[in-house]
């Protein structure tokens, strides 16, 4: 994984606010990305070994059905 430094400076050597700006933007979203998967692997972890409802089961109780 590289830096946010070293990528703003390895595509051009002239770094400006706009370029940072744009770059701690991509670094927020996966940031978010890591922290739905950590709450996801947590979901499964919490869920692990409990019975399973279908998706048919689950769509009936939630008057998902069309």
């Amino acid at each position: 994984m590289s830096n946010g430094a070293s990528s703003l400076r390895k595509n051009s050597s002239k770094v400006t606010l706009q370029r940072v700006y744009d770059e701690v933007v991509e670094l927020r979203k996966r940031v978010e990305d890591l922290e739905d998967l950590r709450e996801l692997n947590a979901a499964i972890a919490r869920n692990k070994g409990k019975k399973l409802i279908s998706w048919a089961k689950a769509k009936r109780e939630l008057a998902l059905e069309d």
